[in-house]
């Protein structure tokens, strides 16, 4: 039956006589099972003999191999296997190089059954627990090999993907064995990684169109599992699970070159897939680490094309979305000067049409609506990063964007008068305001103070003096969102007479002292900015909507006796502005500033609860609504104003009295002689930078306006 003479079988060793026994005849019949047991007693018993029966094992595998016998070589495996659960002594090791030999020989066959068995024995090996150490076990080999297997392109589409599955379960366990075995090779060095996470993206891509949503594919159907796309995913969240600290990069690198090499930038869905699968399966704390790495590359990419930076951008904005609060980690304003950065050079690209500072054109065509997707992606990051901070490094970022905002006459290297290095400074300062409203979006702070330092206020104040009309609303619309603490802006959507103020279910706060010295320190400046604003003669609707809003705001959550009376004050002064028209406003602002007023006092009298007040507020709206509609919010504010030709200076009870107003106000307590007096705005330093900056918008306006004429 072995091939070997009765009178001199007694002779041969016991234990190549236990291992023949466990061959059957015929290989059909399978394993012997009670010799099985005969020799798994005898390997427990004689443990010194464990590394013989396993070379001997070998042996008879290497020849049933070479003879085509793979019926034997099943068996000569089954017994490898149920050898290596049973025994664990300290002659293990030599067994195990005698296992892996067999492994490694099965693995090299061309037959796909064959590699298969090898693969599936070795998974079987990798979740054995050892009790000794083995000090020179190299398992490259394997992770070369099954990482070959992963990109198998056998004919046969179904052995493919047995072959496939089979390359992704070993290199599963070639981690598992190695990853926590400090005396193997690191499986986390690149030249193993380099081989194991393209091989794990490749089969990944396979099922691209089944998107991972959470952090575990537990959900997917038993036929699903089976296939290499939801195994790889598997497989590679244990991968990046095991990751510790100083292993992320080595981890990370080959995705982010595997994106590169199959230009898997640009189509997005693949690249923010995998980092999605990465930001879920690393240990939260490392996600700064990941975010850093992206970061970097991004600023690698500087040069390449809009598309390719912004599909990084879009991961980054995901993987901010995904990570914990304070993940950014300690780096917090590097991660948006890397962003800023790109920002700008997005904008210069699209002015100078070339990826070259010098301006020589290159092979690469800059296409600006792609330049322009680029830009919205990564404010929209800016904005996503920003949700993850606590609000004092909130309130740092707010400062740091602001410092990075060009001002003419300030920055030396801007001062260039050329329409081209205008255009190039409002663009940047269209984008770094964009990415202000982003980063103060949703911001609460208890204390003005500190939200809203002078070295923030006034810089940005100065910008709302522009005569860019965009720039100017940017500005108000950052002021909403660190104003409002209540979540009242959206109830002041658009301007109009509300007659009971009570259905808009208005929150309002007692004002802290925090809030007072706020105010007695920048409610000069605040105000003074309203007034001139509503001088522009390039405002429309949605800049005296968000006007009446921020009005509207600074009177619920910064207001104290003191306050209203300014603000009224305010009001009137500004009816007065449109009255005189020294600024030659157009009938439609000076509509528009009546209708502003009007609704202003209509709001503010209300919340004073003043019943005197509120009667001549509604007196004199009551007449406008007869005898002048088009000086109340609901003719102006419209799509189609209904407005007279020409706007002549108005009087009698269509006008709001201040000697009235005061009167009424002072029965209630309030101060009269304040009331009394007119509204004037007082000019202070930062008049300069203004100036400043409209002239260079001033500039800007005229080349665009040559530019049309030669057309």
């Amino acid at each position: 039956m072995t091939g070997v003479c009765g009178c001199c079988g007694a002779l041969r060793p016991r234990y190549k006589r236990l291992v023949d026994n466990i061959f059957p005849e015929d290989p059909e019949d399978g394993l012997v099972k009670a010799n099985m047991e005969k020799l798994t007693f005898y390997a427990l018993s004689a443990p010194e003999k464990l590394d013989r029966i396993g070379a001997y094992l070998s042996e008879r595998l290497s020849r049933d191999v070479a003879r085509h016998r793979y019926g034997y070589v099943c068996i000569a495996m089954e017994a490898l296997d149920q050898l290596l659960m049973a025994c664990h002594c300290q002659s293990i090791n030599l067994f195990v190089e005698s296992f892996l030999k067999m492994v490694r020989k099965l693995l090299e066959a061309d037959k796909p059954n064959l590699q298969i068995l090898g693969t599936n024995s070795f998974v079987k090996f990798a979740n054995i627990e050892e009790d000794t150490a083995s000090y020179h076990r190299s398992y490259d080999f394997f992770v070369s090999r099954f990482s070959e297997m992963c990109h198998s392109s056998y004919e046969d589409p179904d052995i493919r993907t047995k072959i496939r599955m089979a390359g992704i379960n070993g290199l599963q366990g070639v981690v598992r064995k190695t990853v926590n075995d400090d005396l193997q090779s690191n499986i986390w060095d690149p030249q193993h990684m380099d081989k194991i996470v393209p091989s794990l993206l490749f089969n990944l891509q396979s099922g691209e169109g089944t998107e991972s949503r959470s952090p575990s594919p537990l959900q997917a159907s038993e036929k699903e599992k089976e296939s290499p796309a939801e195994l790889t995913e598997r497989c590679f969240r244990e991968l990046l699970g095991r990751a510790a600290y100083g292993n992320i990069k080595n981890a990370v690198t080959p995705v982010l070159m595997h994106l590169d090499n199959h230009s898997l930038w640009e189509g997005k869905t693949f690249a923010v897939r995998c980092f999605k699968i990465i930001m879920y399966s690393i240990q939260s704390q490392h996600s700064h680490l990941v975010i850093q790495q992206l970061l970097g590359h991004l600023d690698a990419n500087s040069k390449n094309s809009a598309t390719v930076r912004a599909g990084i951008v879009e991961v980054l904005l995901e993987a901010a979305a995904i990570a914990s609060s304070g993940s950014v980690g300690p780096t917090v304003l590097e991660v948006f000067n890397t962003l800023l950065r790109q920002l700008r050079l997005s904008v210069d690209y699209e002015l100078t049409g070339s990826y070259d500072a010098s301006g020589n054109i290159g092979i690469k065509i800059i296409k600006t609506h792609e330049e322009r997707q680029l830009q919205e992606a990564v404010i929209r990051t800016i904005g996503s990063f920003a949700n993850t901070l606590p609000t004092y490094q909130r309130s740092e970022v707010m400062l740091f964007i602001m410092g990075k905002i060009p001002v003419p006459g300030v920055h030396p290297a801007l001062t260039n008068a050329g329409s081209g290095g205008c255009e190039g400074i409002r663009m940047i300062q269209i984008m770094l305001l964009k990415s202000l409203v982003q980063v103060t979006t949703g911001f609460q702070t208890t204390n003005m103070l500190t939200a809203l330092p002078n070295s923030f206020l006034e810089p940005l104040l100065s910008f709302s003096l522009m005569e860019d009309p965009e720039v100017r609303l940017l500005v108000l619309t950052i002021l909403l969102s660190v104003i409002d603490r209540h979540d009242n802006t959206p109830k002041f959507s658009s301007i109009s007479i509300i007659s009971d103020i009570s259905v808009l279910k208005l929150k309002v706060d007692k004002c802290s002292r925090q809030d007072n010295l706020f105010m007695k320190k920048h409610a000069q400046q605040l105000y003074r900015h309203i007034y001139l604003a509503c001088k522009e003669q390039s405002s429309g609707p949605q800049h005296f909507e968000t006007l009446y809003t921020l009005l509207a705001l600074i009177s619920m959550e910064l207001a104290n006796e003191e306050v209203v009376v300014d603000l009224i004050r305010l009001a009137l002064a500004l009816q007065e502005l449109a009255q005189t028209n020294e600024e030659s406003l157009s009938v439609y602002n000076r509509c528009a500033v009546h209708a502003l007023s009007a609704a202003y006092l209509n709001l503010i009298c209300q919340l004073t609860t003043v019943p005197t007040f509120c009667q001549h507020i509604h007196e004199v709206i009551e007449m406008r609504q007869k005898e002048v509609p088009f000086l109340l919010p609901e003719d102006v504010f419209i799509e189609n104003p209904k407005l007279p030709a020409s706007l002549e200076k108005l009087e009698g009870d269509v006008l709001f009295q201040q000697s009235k107003i005061t009167e009424v106000l002072g029965g209630s307590g309030y101060n009269t002689d304040r009331l009394a007096t007119p509204y004037i705005p007082q000019f202070t330093g930062n008049t300069h930078l203004s100036t400043c900056t409209r002239t260079c918008a001033q500039l800007l306006l005229r080349s665009q306006r040559r530019s049309h004429l030669k057309l």
